[in-house]
């Protein structure tokens, strides 16, 4: 006795070449990368102002 062939789980994905492509915008990308470096410029300045803040107030008690 053999089974039918089994069928996949209703969730598994198709393979990777079965599956639509998507219309990519021209530019799209691009767009991403300058936010992601804008959001990532900002955090980095926020940071050392955190640091150089946060510095000042340390030499004032670490007078030696």
């Amino acid at each position: 006795m053999t089974r039918p062939p089994a069928d996949p789980a209703p969730n598994a994905r198709p393979a990777p070449d079965a599956a639509p492509r998507r219309a990519v915008r021209p530019g799209s990308a691009e767009d991403r990368l300058a936010a992601a470096l804008k959001a990532n410029m900002a955090r980095r300045k926020a940071q050392a102002r955190a640091r150089a803040a946060g510095s000042d107030s340390d030499n004032e008690n670490n007078d030696v």
